[in-house]
């Protein structure tokens, strides 16, 4: 029945070596709701539906699914009650197919073989249902993130999931799959289907949410009908204090032109790419999923192969033929996929800030000063408010917005004259996001310059000094800080070339 309560959580806590995750916290679903579960990152939101999908045993506390008490439970308990959890980071073998991954473990059989006709047949009807266009047969390791995000929630509908928790659903969607997830989750609700949805992009709960329940700390702070409050109002909760300002931003002098691309070429998606940074300034690039943001900021740090173009820096052309080449110069990348990209998750985070500077720490000899990586990596953690028990922590066991600022701070130790950021708040807190715009506006105010790319139109219009827009590959305009609006982005965003032969 709708508007019942399907499932209470009591006094749950949960500790990691070193930290408690989760104390004394209490939690309710409805049928038929979508309830935002919010917090900082490390709040313990993630954790806490850990629990709930059995994949974290509780230390403390009683779960109640249905009406019944768990006194055993265990993930295949959770997921036979109903229990599905679409996590944030993408969590599919790569190697095998859509319809593989949809099915794992649960595959339809035939004989006592693997029925592989209908599970591709099975596979392709969820898919349609999304309005997506993706093969069941296609390789999963193949597909955009953004496709691996939607075969995620094909997976979770294939279950028939009477819970379904959504943790940064839409944190690689465009806005036409954000769109169509909205239209799904309506569709969900409608049969009863309590959702659990943590985001931290807080503009898309007015479109779907009912109830918000708002951690801190690893402790319950407040559950209201999101009606009843305002965005200010969440955000204080979530914080603890009022964050004045969303997008700071500082007027600085201007200098000279510091960091110059011209004609940049590499692969199919950066076409004769060009533009300049100069000393205090912040640079956006914006534009559409695909435009070739994030495939131009790898070409420059030279993890991508260029196929012709000039880096300039300085007044001086530098070559750039590996990632070595570009740090060396003083170009430094916190790359979109942090933790592919960006970190060494299972080594510590003392590890993780001193790899990239072994050169600063090390003597002619190759052996490391242990007190100046404890003094640089302490600096770090100290500078950017990393939240971790110590620096031998694990980089796996931090939350995505710590994670992301050690992503950061172990460039800060360098004498880097340009930082390129790739969506460096994707997935991340307010507060946390404020952070990374005060480190940006820090660099800027030292001279350094300073490239972004974001796909959050109001976080590049907020932030930057100057805006460079791509499309197809190309650059398609540059716009200043005073006449930039969302639609002069958009229409430039949407300059594509005809491809129709004349």
């Amino acid at each position: 029945m709708i508007g019942q309560e399907i499932v209470r959580m009591e006094h749950i806590s949960k500790s990691f070596p070193g930290v408690k995750a989760l104390d004394d916290v209490s939690f309710s679903l409805r049928s038929g709701e979508v309830m935002a579960l919010l917090g900082e990152n490390g709040a313990g939101k993630s954790t806490l539906m850990k629990v709930l999908s059995g994949i974290y045993e509780k230390d403390e506390g009683s779960i109640w699914l249905f009406g019944d008490k768990m006194d055993v439970y265990s993930q295949k308990i959770a997921r036979e009650k109903g229990i599905a959890i679409i996590h944030q980071e993408l969590n599919m073998c790569q190697h095998l197919t859509v319809s593989q991954n949809m099915f794992l473990m649960r595959e339809p059989l035939k004989h006592g073989l693997v029925d592989q006709k209908k599970m591709n047949e099975e596979a392709s009807a969820i898919l349609s249902s999304l309005g997506v266009d993706i093969s069941p047969t296609a390789l999963t390791g193949s597909l955009a993130v953004s496709k691996q995000q939607m075969v995620e929630i094909a997976k979770a509908l294939s279950m028939n999931a009477k819970v379904l928790i959504m943790d940064e659903p839409t944190s690689a969607l465009t806005s036409k799959e954000i769109d169509d997830l909205f239209k799904i989750i309506r569709d969900l609700k409608a049969k009863g289907c309590g959702i659990v949805y943590i985001s931290h992009r807080l503009e898309e709960l007015r479109h779907i949410v009912d109830r918000v329940t708002i951690m801190r700390d690893g402790h319950f702070i407040k559950s209201a009908d999101f009606s009843e409050m305002s965005m200010e109002d969440i955000i204080t909760a979530m914080v603890g204090r009022e964050i004045k300002e969303k997008y700071p931003h500082i007027e600085t002098p201007v200098g000279k032109v510091v960091f110059e691309v011209k004609n940049l070429n590499a692969g199919h998606q950066v076409r004769n790419v060009s533009f300049s940074v100069r000393e205090g300034e912040i640079v956006g690039i914006a534009g559409l999923m695909g435009a070739g943001r994030t495939e131009t900021t790898r070409a420059i740090f030279g993890a991508d192969p260029k196929d012709g173009g000039t880096i300039i820096l300085d007044g001086k052309e530098v070559k750039i033929n590996s990632p070595r080449d570009a740090i060396k110069a003083g170009i430094v990348l916190a790359p979109e996929d942090r933790k592919k990209d960006g970190l060494c998750t299972k080594l510590p985070v003392r590890s993780n800030i001193s790899l990239p500077n072994l050169d600063l720490l090390s003597d002619r000899f190759g052996r490391v000063f242990r007190k100046k990586e404890d003094d640089m990596s302490h600096k770090s953690v100290k500078d950017l408010n990393i939240k971790l028990p110590s620096i031998d922590t694990n980089a796996q066991n931090l939350s995505g917005g710590n994670q992301q600022k050690v992503v950061v701070g172990k460039w800060l130790a360098r004498d880097a004259r340009i930082v390129i950021f790739d969506e460096p708040t994707r997935g991340i807190d307010v507060a946390a996001k404020v952070e990374i715009y005060n480190l940006m506006n820090t660099l800027k105010e030292q001279g350094i310059g300073t490239l972004f790319v974001s796909s959050e139109m109001p976080e590049v219009l907020g932030v930057s000094d100057r805006i460079i827009v791509m499309c197809d590959g190309r650059v398609t305009g540059e716009l200043s800080r005073q006449e930039a609006t969302q639609e002069k982005i958009l229409k430039l965003a949407t300059q594509f070339e005809s491809k129709m032969e004349e």
